[in-house]
């Protein structure tokens, strides 16, 4: 007799149906993780007639077990390359998709709010809100107010978090819907707990009016606000950036939402990825104070810095993201002379290298137009980016546990090696 090992799929036989509980125990997941499988179109399921419970053929099931055992062993689509099967965002010949749906066209339409919704759970609702509990604001805005005056938007964004997260007794819930519902909350409680800089709009506001009012003391002006609410579309997922990889990780080892935004907003703070929007604004600064970009770009350069705002690994062309900015920006009179600048930076560049704007130098021109902070491109890529992050984390949580586990090479010395001796 022929043992068979734990997770086995049963040899095929023609007809032969597995129950939900048959499918859990041969992939070697939760009754959940099966039903997350079927949304994700990994697995059909069909009712029989007259039941209740779906059941799955087993042949599907079985080669889904074969694919789960390959991505073990370490080939394509395991942890050990960082392969990651994603249906969220498809970035290609230099544009990028939400769903397969071209992400500016989603950011020309529809509000923030309406495609984080499609981001969750590919249905567009017009009209979307997100309004966060009194009791859950409360507490992320006492925490926010105990730090220090002079802490950045990201650490105020991650303390707020964790605030959020001890108000919130269910947080370890991972079904779909609770994540959602934290997602929902969680998003309006961080802008909400931003300190007001102009007239707070109060909680039923839009969201970007809300956030606008965090970002400059400018009364918003509708044209410039819709700008802000296009950005946070166009930023709300870029595909395996490093923050959003950092939250499939968290999410892989069923890390609650809190925690995998937490883990994302710990990265962004890099000065090579949420934070170049900043270095953007300040560049664009000096070259609105000079009136010339040529010595702010050979300053850069003598440092030993790269100039920031131009070119992006994933686009050989245009970044579309800075297309759309661009074109709402030129709309906007008040706009005009830090887009000039930005103009004048990117044919100085061009001399030497032919690198196009990216997203960092159009916000850069929106945030300097509109008497924004360095940090409040910062702010807004944070914000944008926990849509995508939830995301990616509702895939995961139907993934297989902890498949984010690349294989170390390690280069060290061989053992045995002699105990190390006190100096």
């Amino acid at each position: 007799m022929t043992l068979m090992r734990d997770h086995e799929p049963a040899p095929n036989r023609p007809g032969r149906r597995l129950t939900t509980k048959e499918t859990a125990e041969l992939l070697g997941v939760k009754p959940e993780t099966v039903y997350a499988y079927v949304s994700r179109g990994l697995l059909s399921s069909k009712r029989e007639p007259g039941g209740r419970a779906s059941t799955f053929e087993a042949r599907e099931v079985e080669d889904l077990a074969r694919r789960n055992r390959r991505e073990s062993a370490g080939i394509p689509g395991s942890g050990g390359d960082l392969s990651v099967r994603t249906r969220i965002t498809l970035i290609e010949a230099d544009r990028y998709y939400y769903r397969g749906v071209d992400a500016t066209e989603l950011a020309a339409r529809h509000s923030y709010e309406e495609v984080a919704e499609w981001l969750w759970t590919g249905r567009l609702v017009p009209g979307t809100a997100f309004i966060a509990p009194e009791a859950t604001v409360r507490a992320a805005r006492w925490a926010v107010e105990a730090l220090p005056e002079h802490t950045s938007p990201i650490d105020r964004l991650r303390v707020a978090t964790i605030a959020a997260a001890a108000e919130d007794p269910l947080r370890f819930d991972l079904s779909e819907e609770a994540v959602l519902n934290t997602a929902r909350v969680l998003i309006p409680t961080l802008v909400d707990a931003l300190p007001p800089i102009a007239h707070d709009p109060g909680d039923d506001a839009p969201l970007a009016h809300r956030l606008w009012s965090r970002l400059t003391a400018r009364p918003a002006d509708e044209d410039a606000v819709r700008v802000l609410d296009a950005a946070l579309v166009l930023l709300a997922d870029h595909d395996l950036a490093a923050s959003t990889l950092a939250v499939r990780v968290a999410a892989s080892a069923r890390a609650h939402a809190y925690a995998t935004v937490s883990a994302g907003l710990g990265v962004l703070e890099g000065p090579l990825h949420g934070a170049s929007s900043g270095l953007a604004h300040r560049m664009l600064l000096d070259v609105l104070e000079l009136g010339n970009a040529g010595p702010v770009i050979a300053d850069e350069l003598r440092a030993g810095r790269r100039v920031p705002g131009l070119g992006h690994r994933l686009y050989t062309g245009k970044d579309p993201r800075a297309q759309v900015l661009f074109g709402l920006l030129e709309r906007l009179p008040r706009a005009e002379p830090a887009l000039l600048a930005a103009r004048d930076i990117v044919a100085t560049t061009a001399r030497h290298t032919p690198l196009h704007a990216n997203v960092d130098l159009a916000l850069a021109v929106f945030t300097s137009s509109f008497g924004m902070p360095a940090t409040a491109g910062e702010t807004i890529f944070a914000v944008a980016r926990i849509a995508g992050w939830i995301a990616h984390a509702l895939e995961e949580y139907g993934e297989r546990p902890l498949r984010m586990r690349p294989v170390g090479h390690y280069v060290g010395p061989r053992p045995p090696q002699p105990l190390p001796q006190a100096d």
